[in-house]
Parts: C-alpha cells; structure tokens; sequence
C-alpha cells in the first residue's frame, strides 16, 4: 500500500511538472495576443493610419511613374464605384494612395517640377508625352493628358477633393534630394527640406514607402498594387 502510495505522489508531481512546463510554454510570445494570435505592435508614428474615419480602408501602393498615374485613376474609381454600386458617401471610403520609389517624384508641387523637372526626368525615365521633354509642372494635376498618361485625366487636386491622403516615401526623398544636388550643384539637406516643405495636400512623410505598406495592413487597410 505505502508503495503504491508512493508511486501515486510521484506520479502527481511529475504531472505537477509538465503542467508547469505547458504553462510556461503557452505564454504567449512578443507580438501575440491571448490566444496565441499574432498581433502587430503599435507605433506613434503609424497612429495616422488610424486616426481617418470612415467603414472601407484602401491603401493603393505605387512605385513607378505609370504606377502613380494608376493610383490616381483607382482612388477616383473607388469613391465612385462604392457610390454608384453600395450608396456609400465618399467619406465612408478611406483611401491611402502611397508614392515610393520611382513614384515618389509625383507626391512634389508644380513648383518643385518647374526647378528640378529635368533631374526628375532623367532619374525616373519620365517625359511629358506631348513635347517628348522634361516637364515642368507635375503632370498628374493635369487633366489635358487623357489616354496619353495613365491617370486617363484623373488629376491629384480631384482625388484629393474626394478625401485621398498620401504616404510619401521619406528614403526616396532624401535618395532624390541627393541625386538633385549633384546633378545642380545644390546642397543634399537644403533640396530635401525644400522638397519637404513642397508636397501635394494631404501627403504625410513615412520613413519609409515598404515600411508604410506593411503598416497600412496591420491597421486593416486591403493592398492595391499598381504596376
């Protein structure tokens, strides 16, 4: 009896040890939730993302300059589509359209065209279709293009209207404002902060374009690529 006893007790504590074990092991790791689920750290910079009221969050990624003419003609088809398809008022879409890359120079003012277009020009491989030239204006403000460009008329202030917000690439901007600078002669820090200080209405820095896509996804945003 006393054996079987004690066979019993150390039957139970090898138990009470694996319980112990599982416990510590179930403990849920950085970056998970209660039941095991991953979930996203939340950062101060990315509470933008959050902060736009609305029931359909889109964030259109673009990285070259037929891309960012695209991200134009998809936010102004959004609005309308969810109009015409769901009776949704344009407020009730929230659309991100982030400018990256090679797409980066489009999230700029005319002004910033009318002094840096040939730099511009020559790095992203963009010219204006009708003069075959650098431009001097940012094109995709610009509804007398039609078919020639892929915003199909689709102009920056019209989406804008519509409530579209933009993430513009913080590396690419400093990549620019450096290749700007050797190309003219200027000073790296002096052409960023102009650029900077130059971005079409509602554009916000990110620190960087792909970092920016990430977090739009962790905040419930659907991806939509342009080419």
């Amino acid at each position: 009896m006393q054996k079987h006893m004690r066979a019993r007790r150390s039957m139970m504590s090898g138990l009470g040890a694996a319980a112990v074990g599982v416990a510590l092991t179930a403990r849920p790791a950085a970056g998970q939730n209660a039941a095991g689920r991953f979930q996203a750290a939340r950062h101060q910079q990315d509470a933008w993302l959050d902060a736009i009221a609305g029931k359909h969050r889109i964030f259109i990624d673009a990285s070259t300059p037929r891309g960012a003419g695209e991200a134009m003609l998809y936010a102004n088809n959004l609005y309308t589509a969810n109009k015409a398809g769901y009776s949704l008022p344009e407020n009730d879409i929230v659309v991100v359209a982030c400018l990256r890359h090679f797409a980066t120079v489009f999230a700029f003012n005319d002004a910033m065209w009318a002094k840096y277009g040939k730099p511009f020009s020559t790095m992203v491989e963009f010219t204006d279709p009708k003069t075959k030239q650098a431009p001097s204006a940012n094109l995709l403000n610009s509804a007398e293009f039609g078919l020639a460009l892929p915003n199909l008329g689709t102009t920056i202030d019209s989406v804008v209207k519509r409530g579209t917000r933009f993430a513009v690439c913080d590396m690419a901007t400093h990549f620019f404002a450096a290749q700007v600078a050797m190309m003219t002669g200027g000073n790296a820090d002096a052409v960023y902060k102009e650029l900077v200080a130059n971005t079409i209405p509602n554009s916000h820095m990110v620190a960087a374009g792909v970092v920016a896509v990430n977090r739009a996804q962790e905040y419930g945003y659907t991806l939509l690529s342009t080419l």
